[in-house]
């Protein structure tokens, strides 16, 4: 009779294979370490800080920041106190500030922050339309100026062009800007309008009449890109560094309305 070999054990059978799939799990941890991806991501975001005095907004604002991927809230506050201190300890690199709030106002704590820590940018999220509010909030130190009524996109849009260090002023309210901005006296140019192609003129047109950069890519069928790229070579030809010089070029040269 011939010998029959016992049977292994299913234990042992499923030894080589648990080790197998020990080995991976090894693997894809080493791959993923959480300290070297939260080290990758650091170092793109934006850090925001969030002063808002209703709870529900601060909320729907983090959530609009928290899918996007060069942008993190890194805190919030509910008055200009608070805004005061949790600048001063968590030291962002971008301000979203409302203005009416209990206690110490937007106002008060933007012209209290940008004194401690000029580096840091304030966008001021609003209801205020009118011109007092606005020019108050830059000579405090504010960058930008957006109603609460702008488009998730537009929020975003003024995040991003405030942290680069640009201006940004809600363009439905350029025409506050304007009176505000414009003076008789004529801002030194480096070059004259005429170096500019048409379609960077077209653009620079589009932005003086208070259009954003999605409304003119739509409106000339160009992309958001194309038409940052038209808008930044045209301002480098004429020595502008923001849309309030584009506004001021505009009066002062009597561009006509665009039909």
């Amino acid at each position: 009779m011939a010998d029959v070999a016992a049977p292994r054990s299913s234990s042992s059978a499923a030894r080589p294979a648990a080790a197998g799939r020990g080995r991976r799990r090894r693997q894809v941890a080493q791959s993923v370490r959480p300290g070297r991806t939260a080290a990758l991501t650091s170092r793109k975001q934006l850090r925001i800080l969030l002063v808002d005095d209703h709870a529900i907004v601060r909320r729907g604002i983090r959530q609009l920041i928290d899918i996007q991927d060069d942008m993190t809230v890194v805190a919030e506050a509910a008055d200009g106190r608070e805004a005061v201190a949790m600048a001063d300890q968590v030291r962002p690199d971008l301000i979203v500030m409302d203005l009416a709030m209990p206690g110490m106002s937007g106002i008060e704590a933007t012209r209290v922050v940008h004194a401690a820590n000029p580096t840091t940018r304030v966008l001021i999220l609003t209801m205020h339309e009118d011109r007092g509010c606005l020019r108050e909030v830059l000579d405090a130190g504010a960058a930008g100026y957006l109603l609460k009524r702008a488009a998730a996109e537009e929020i975003v849009d003024a995040i991003r062009t405030v942290s680069a260090g640009s201006a940004f002023v809600d363009s439905r309210i350029t025409n506050e800007l304007m009176n505000l901005f414009v003076a008789p006296a004529t801002r030194h140019v480096a070059a004259d309008a005429s170096e500019l192609t048409p379609r960077e003129l077209e653009t620079l047109r589009y932005i003086a009449e208070g259009y954003a950069n999605k409304e003119i890519g739509a409106r000339l069928e160009l992309s958001v890109k194309s038409v940052e790229t038209y808008k930044a070579r045209a301002m480098k030809k004429l020595g502008l560094a923001s849309r309030v010089d584009i506004v001021r070029l505009a009066r002062d040269r009597r561009w006509p309305p665009i039909g």
